[in-house]
């Protein structure tokens, strides 16, 4: 039997061996892993679809075509060695795992048990288990014969400029967001409008109902989907924002899906919410947690990573306070937030500390003026700052 790069989408032509979880002449059963391949979107895990033996054709990090052929099994019965039954009966957890794990494990001297899966069924995946093995106890040495220099750890094969520097290979990924980056300037008209959102309301509205709206729904309130929820309402009263260019056309889209900005284990990805206009909040953090937890283990599927109207993107996550987001072709527009500060402003009159959170609107000048642009963002900050009033429909 073949083995073959799979299709994964129109617009991906190649893929990166990323790593074989078999060796070469190994035998192989029908649905053990085989192999991980890395594409500039996602990664796919690739299964035998028969028992036989196992040859490999293209080594690790080598970039093939779609269609490629990477590997073949000659088919056969394969018969279950003690070495291996041994393995799997001393190493089967409690927790589901994926087919190349337990092996992994036994070779590594890990205990499955103390391993915590990432996958969503808490499945234990081949990137949970730990690349290092245990240390050995200490041994005493006796004084007449010196201990052995530790052997150092083998690197990866780099290219070395000098001394100081190393080269390495940009992933499929990382290329891919590097072409984006750049398409964006030279394709766009971008420019980025601010507006700052006081978050009091919004904070002690959550803080009062998180309780009993986690009991219900099993999922925390998060901000997310407030800003999620506010972005629809105001892309409703400016569909420029949600429109897009194809030509010399301007297509108005009468539907609101939106692209959620997660990091992944290989890069920054932006799954979509589909129709987020028909969901109610804690399906909207039901949707983000288990986007959040897939891109974590780069579970995520092709069809979750196309399309898309309008984009969120929060930097303050990681500590950022002020951000220009960049757009994310073909859509016109991206709302970056940020991390809420404590800072003292007018609040009727009075000099106050209140919560503060700096919100931004990237756009694409081509399709959006400045006016709507700037209306826009000041929409969202109204829905965020009298969350009643976005609730209530009013």
């Amino acid at each position: 039997m073949d083995i073959k790069v799979p299709e994964v989408g129109e617009s991906i032509v190649e893929a990166v061996i990323g790593q074989w979880l078999k060796e070469n002449g190994a035998s192989v059963r029908e649905d053990d892993l085989l192999l991980e391949l890395e594409t500039d979107k996602v990664n796919m895990e690739i299964t035998a679809e028969c028992s036989g033996t196992l040859e490999i054709l293209v080594q690790e990090g080598e970039t093939v075509q779609i269609g490629a052929l990477i590997g073949r099994i000659a088919e056969g019965e394969v018969e279950a060695s003690e070495e291996v039954a041994t393995v799997e009966a001393e190493t089967k957890p409690e927790v589901p795992v994926n087919p190349a794990v337990p092996k992994m494990a036994a070779e590594r001297n890990i205990d499955l048990g103390k391993v915590k899966g990432s996958d969503r069924d808490g499945r234990i995946l081949v990137d949970d288990i730990p690349t290092e093995t245990p240390r050995p106890a200490k041994v005493e040495v006796s004084a007449a014969t010196p201990p052995t220099p530790p052997t150092p750890a083998a690197k990866p094969a780099i290219k070395e400029d000098d001394a100081r520097s190393e080269r390495v290979p940009m992933t499929p990924i990382r290329k891919r967001i590097a072409e984006r980056l750049l398409s964006v300037r030279q394709k766009t008209a971008m420019l980025t409008t601010f507006n700052e959102v006081d978050m009091q309301r919004l904070i002690n509205l959550r803080k009062n109902h998180q309780e009993v709206f986690q009991r219900k729904h099993g999922v925390k309130l998060g901000f997310m989907s407030f800003f999620v929820k506010a972005c629809v309402e105001s892309l409703k009263e400016y569909p420029e924002v949600n429109a897009r260019i194809d030509g010399d056309d301007i297509v108005y889209q009468n539907f609101y899906d939106v692209g959620i900005a997660v990091g992944g284990k290989r890069g920054l990805v932006v799954p979509i919410i589909r129709d987020a206009d028909r969901l109610h909040f804690d399906e909207i953090e039901k949707t983000i947690r288990d986007f959040a937890e897939r891109a974590a283990s780069n579970k995520l599927n092709l069809n979750e990573l196309q399309g898309g109207t309008f984009t969120i993107s929060n930097g303050g996550i990681y500590g950022s306070v002020l951000s220009t987001p960049l757009l994310n072709p073909p859509q016109s527009g991206i709302l970056g937030m940020h991390a809420i500060q404590d800072r003292p402003v007018v609040h009727n009159g009075e000099i106050v500390i209140r919560p503060i959170m700096n919100i931004a609107l990237s756009y694409d000048h081509q399709i959006i003026d400045g006016s709507q642009a700037v209306g826009f963002l000041k929409q969202v900050k109204t829905y965020i700052e009298d969350p009643e009033e976005m609730l209530l429909e009013l």
